[in-house]
């Protein structure tokens, strides 16, 4: 197996895999091509039903359809945040609840104390490194009994060498409290917590070739904790 060459965070957006990624932009928040439809859950009823202020995170948000149509209907105190290496490619004024961030969703972290109800990934995790970094980040965000959903493929984390470790790192997630749906991709996390998974990151392979969604993506590498590369 020929040992892949892997990239660094600033390479790696700069890839072509990466920085030309299509595959959020037009989702909406409803319908066919949505994220309640990707997510099997409804974010606006999911959120009118808490008891305060519902606080919505977007990670890798494209255009930012969802939040912005979700802005329409909740109530003017939400903080919705939406963060994404591009950003919206025509930006018009957001709604007041609405956060628009063009920034990496491995560079960027929300303000001291701020939590959310919901976290969510749409099929974001494919264009980004260290995917395990992300989601320990992302569990230390939610609030005490909020909700992260993520699109994961776990034949995109690899070993030193190349070789397949995606069933070591679901049961590393599973242990850690993570819900995995094989046949939707999908991880699910309930309650803020301190994750220490026992992988260090290598870089990423941004020559991985079509992951679970058929499309380009990129690939995470990974040595045991202690391990070498």
């Amino acid at each position: 197996m020929t040992k892949p060459t892997l990239l660094g965070a600033d390479a790696l957006e700069r890839s072509s895999v990466v920085a030309n990624n299509t595959m959020n932009r037009e989702r909406g928040l409803t319908g066919v091509n949505s994220y309640a439809r990707e997510l099997g859950l409804d974010p606006t009823a999911h959120l009118t039903a808490r008891p305060a202020a519902p606080s919505w995170l977007d990670l890798c948000s494209g255009e930012g359809r969802a939040l912005r149509e979700a802005a329409a209907v909740l109530p003017p105190d939400a903080v919705l945040t939406a963060v994404d290496l591009v950003g919206p490619l025509a930006p018009t004024p957001a709604p007041p609840a609405l956060e628009e961030i063009v920034a990496s969703v491995m560079a960027w972290a929300p303000p001291p104390g701020r939590t959310y109800d919901l976290i969510t990934c749409v099929h974001g995790l494919h264009y980004v490194g260290d995917q395990l970094g992300l989601l320990a980040r992302a569990a230390s965000w939610l609030a005490p009994d909020g909700l992260l959903l993520a699109h994961f493929d776990p034949d995109s984390v690899r070993r030193p060498d190349g070789s397949p470790a995606g069933r070591a790192v679901l049961s590393a997630l599973r242990a850690a409290g993570f819900r995995y749906s094989a046949r939707h991709h999908r991880l699910r996390l309930r309650g803020q917590r301190t994750l220490r998974l026992p992988f260090r990151y290598l870089g990423a392979d941004p020559a991985a070739g079509p992951n679970c969604t058929g499309q380009p993506a990129v690939g995470s590498h990974y040595a045991p904790e202690g391990g070498t590369p």
